[in-house]
């Protein structure tokens, strides 16, 4: 038997299988990187200039600084931001794509996407300002794709970015205005960063952080732009019900994966899946099947229902089932690997961006123009490898859970209204206020192989759940409780504390949907975040408080990619305490260190703590919500006091 790195069983399964044909999997290599490098693991490692690479080294005379002189606090601080830049450009470059298909569509140069959801252009235009009233559609559409690419390429910097302004509550951009980070605009932002950061410019460790923080505002804005106008042409999620792990892949049918992040070619491949189905019948198969990895998995899931097979760290192992004909690729935490993989087998795998190529993979160059076309050409090729098949290889898992996902804001709100059709926010602030539940956190992040994969995201969960608090879920995070089969309601049963119960009964009779509702609310992919914050930003305005005063923790217990990392600094710039189940590589600075975990509170309300036991990591993150809700609990006391007294 392997050893015991995953939670998973069907991964497990699989591991074994890997073993047996020789194939070394990502598994395998973290293994082999063992111990990690110090140096590295703890950001005191300077690699800008070719001098170095410097290391840091305390307690010996001249090595205590780099060749330049920089010290512990200007790498650390240096090596940090650009994680951030690299997470907000992969964000916000996201967001342009869907952006730029968005306004042809408004154009009328392309014909292969269409506006889906109406009402939310509608909504999403007047947020940002757009007259709406006695115009077209199309006008409209064109008005706010061009807002949307006008984020990027702004260089007046006494301008603001607009998705920022228009969802951001007020008290939050006056804290910005104060400390200087409103991004004007995302490229100025991403390349100020970089000069800022090259050898010889800024040694000040907090200036630094600072524009760092102003990127992560820039991945904000990226992350809710992408949402917003991906939910306008491909439809926004509602609740739906389906299944997660390896055995949603079928033996009978021709399976073909979609995996990476950007849903523009993924919706195509799913739009045209439901009309080739007799091609596949004709080739031998009962039809064709569809499973998702990673968050275009999580973009299909919301919006199409398609099944998850597994997230991240466990991405070659579908292929090791033997059944996967093709996996389609676009771009953001694709392994390299897998077409080592592939060569074991029949799959084929298909690069489909310009940015993202593997060596030995087929590439179906991405063409807006030509989208459906594209999408049946790489449907027709899993056709061809489903006939190459070898049966004797297949050896897919019986394991699968039923998930039931698809909670965008809207959502959420549609099933809050039920209870209060006249101001939905206010059912999830009764409960807290009533004590029901405590408050709520949002599970988050990918997948990190320093630990055993998918234990924490699912002992987190488990943990908070029985303390009361409502989860939300997104990314690779929320694809782990979904294979651990923990995103139903039987999971609610299990796991939920009574006061959680009593919350979800009351929902549950009011829904009216054909499934119980989930332990925890999937909102969707990574660059579906800003619908979690949007969520809290209601909260906060109904309770009358500021954001950084929400009982609401963010928890990536598996952080892993440079996203992660941008997606945390905006949490905390927001106000919200997040926690990191890794150690971060800002330890090698004291100096940097304090200002992540300490300082920051004092000057935006939120901070970063890091925890690698989840147990310890959900007492205290009950512990600050808690906290939080003692905290309006008293003030909300006083002013009673105060008004009985008058």
């Amino acid at each position: 038997m392997s050893e015991q790195r995953t939670i998973d069983v069907a991964a497990t399964q699989m591991l074994d299988k890997a073993k047996e044909i020789g194939f070394l999997t990502t598994f395998d290599r973290a293994k082999a990187q063992e111990p990690r490098c110090t140096f590295g693991n703890t950001g005191i490692c300077c690699r800008i200039c070719l001098q170095g690479p410097c290391r840091i080294l305390p307690k010996k005379p001249g090595g205590n600084k780099g060749i330049c002189g920089a010290a512990d606090y200007t790498i650390v601080a240096r090596n940090t931001v650009r994680y951030i830049a690299g997470g907000a450009a992969a964000h916000s470059d996201h967001g342009r794509e869907i952006a730029q298909v968005l306004l042809h569509v408004a154009e009328g140069h392309n014909h292969d996407y269409k506006i889906t959801d109406t009402d939310k252009l509608m909504r999403v235009a007047k947020n940002i300002g757009i007259k709406t009233e006695g115009r077209e559609v199309m006008d409209i559409c064109k008005d706010v794709a061009s807002a949307a690419l006008a984020e990027f390429g702004r260089v007046d910097e006494t301008q603001e970015l607009t998705w920022l302004k228009a969802y951001a509550p007020e008290e939050r951009l006056d804290v910005w205005r104060k400390t200087a980070i409103i991004p004007a605009g995302i490229n100025l932002s991403l390349a100020k960063l970089l000069h800022q950061t090259h050898v010889g410019t800024d040694a000040d460790p907090v200036n630094i952080i600072f524009g760092g923080l102003k990127a992560a505002l820039c991945d904000y804005d990226g992350q809710h732009l992408a949402t917003d106008l991906s939910d306008i042409l491909f439809g926004t999620g509602v609740p739906v019900v389906t299944e997660a792990n390896l055995g949603a892949i079928k033996a009978d049918k021709v399976n073909i994966a979609l995996h990476g992040h950007n849903p523009l070619l993924s919706q195509m491949v799913v739009n045209a899946a439901k009309e080739m189905q007799e091609e596949a019948k004709a080739a031998g198969a009962a039809g064709i099947n569809l499973v998702g990895i990673c968050c275009t998995g999580n973009e299909v899931l919301t919006r199409e229902g398609v099944a998850i097979a597994t997230n991240f760290a466990t991405q070659e192992l579908a292929v090791m089932t033997g059944a996967m004909d093709a996996m389609v690729v676009d771009v953001q935490c694709i392994m390299p690997s897998l077409r080592s993989a592939a060569e074991c087998f029949h799959t084929k795998i298909i690069t489909t961006m310009p940015i993202m190529k593997i060596p030995g993979s087929y590439h179906f160059a991405f063409d807006e123009d030509h989208a459906v076309e594209s999408a049946k050409e790489i449907i027709r090729l899993a056709i061809e490898a489903y006939k190459t098949r070898d049966q004797a290889q297949v050896n897919i898992p019986n394991i699968k859970n039923k998930v039931v996902a698809g909670f965008t804001l809207e959502a959420i709100l549609n099933i809050f209204g039920k209870i209060n059709p006249e101001n939905p926010i206010r059912v999830i602030v009764d409960a807290m206020e009533a004590g029901e539940i405590k408050g709520i956190a949002a599970l988050i992040g990918c997948n990190n192989l320093k630990g055993t994969h998918d234990y924490n995201h699912t002992a987190m969960a488990k943990e908070l759940a029985k303390n009361d608090i409502f989860l939300l879920a997104g990314g690779c995070s929320a694809q782990a409780h979904a294979l651990a089969g923990m995103m139903n309601g039987d999971a609610v049963k299990e796991y939920a504390g009574e006061g959680l119960k009593k919350f979800y009964a009351r929902l549950n009779a009011a829904a009216g949907l054909t499934e119980e509702l989930p332990l925890m609310f999937h909102t969707g992919s990574c660059v579906d975040y800003s619908r979690q914050q949007d969520f809290v930003n209601l909260v906060a305005k109904e309770m009358g408080v500021s954001v950084p005063e929400v009982p609401f923790v963010v928890s990536a217990p598996e952080a892993m990619s440079e996203k992660a990392v941008a997606i945390g600094s905006w949490n905390v710039a927001y106000g919200n305490a997040v926690h990191v189940g890794v150690i971060a590589p800002t330890v090698g600075s004291q100096l940097v260190n304090d200002v992540v975990t300490k300082v920051a509170e004092d000057v935006f309300g939120g901070f970063f703590f890091w925890e690698t036991d989840a147990l310890k990591a959900a007492a205290r993150t009950v512990e600050i919500i808690e906290e939080r809700s003692w905290k309006i609990a008293m003030r909300k006391k006083a002013r009673d006091a105060q008004a009985a007294a008058e």
